[in-house]
């Protein structure tokens, strides 16, 4: 084979390569619009897959979605990752996406509340009288209380909020198994790690191996408020129709029967 056509045969395979990138590249966006993509709190997990699925068959759209601390999906969306909603686990992290511009205007509303409670393992669970200067260390004993990281996870705020509300924060700080998020918390304390934890009242309604030995007094710590928006970089237009079907009364059941309250 001459050199000539040897060069010709590597200018026609580079260019059919070409077009199927491009081909590709062109379908790429259009297929990754078809799903509203969602960043939402570890908490919601339960509650937001069922209300998807029931979404999907209403509409035939489809959704992906991130769970995570709501710190760790605020410092993604601050990075760029690709998303069309956010709902986090408290005002903070939403505040901090806001601050940034980065959430279109009229988007954002305060979603569901929650409460905070003390759990323990299933088959070692005593109730407990949470109260100001309640002995908490002498519960833990030389185990660990297992929190979402205090300084950034939410529950793990909230968690603190009320530990030195109550006046016993000083007697435990040095016993927090911190986690990257109240899921991982959770999980301590339903696998036997942990003698306790401290985690939404969601989160230890949909794990059988826990049992919720106290709940935090409500004026014990701030609110507990998810809010939702829609994202300024979002290009997606089911992203709104999405949004209202999880704000609407017909979605409402799914996050009820996990334990949140729905906000109006």
């Amino acid at each position: 084979m001459s050199i000539n056509r040897r060069h010709w045969l590597r200018l026609a395979a580079a260019s059919l390569t070409a077009a199927w990138l491009g081909v590709f590249a062109i379908g790429a966006p259009a297929m990754a619009q078809d799903k509203v993509t969602v960043f939402a709190a570890a908490s919601l997990k339960n509650a937001l897959d069922a209300a998807n699925a029931a979404w999907t068959k209403e509409s035939a759209k489809e959704t992906t979605v991130s769970y995570a601390a709501s710190s760790a999906l605020a410092k993604q969306i601050e990075a760029g990752a690709p998303a069309d909603v956010f709902i986090s686990a408290d005002l903070a992290w939403m505040d901090y996406v806001t601050e940034k511009r980065l959430i279109k205007d009229g988007t954002r509303s305060n979603f569901l509340g929650n409460r905070i409670v003390l759990v323990a393992p299933k088959d070692a669970a005593t109730p407990v009288e949470i109260k100001d200067g309640f002995d908490l260390a002498a519960l833990v004993g030389d185990g660990r209380l297992a929190m979402g990281a205090v300084d950034s996870v939410p529950a793990g705020k909230y968690g603190k909020a009320a530990l030195v509300k109550l006046g016993i924060w000083s007697s435990v700080e040095d016993k927090v198994a911190s986690a990257e998020s109240v899921r991982a918390a959770l999980a301590l304390v339903s696998r036997g790690e942990a003698p306790y934890g401290i985690v939404y009242a969601t989160d230890a309604a949909a794990d059988p191996g826990v049992a919720v030995v106290g709940t935090f007094p409500e004026d014990s710590h701030p609110p507990i408020i998810y809010p939702i928006a829609i994202l300024s970089e979002s290009e997606n237009t089911d992203a709104r129709a999405y949004l209202d079907y999880l704000t609407s009364d017909k979605a409402a059941p799914f996050f009820t029967e996990q334990g949140f309250t729905v906000l109006k």
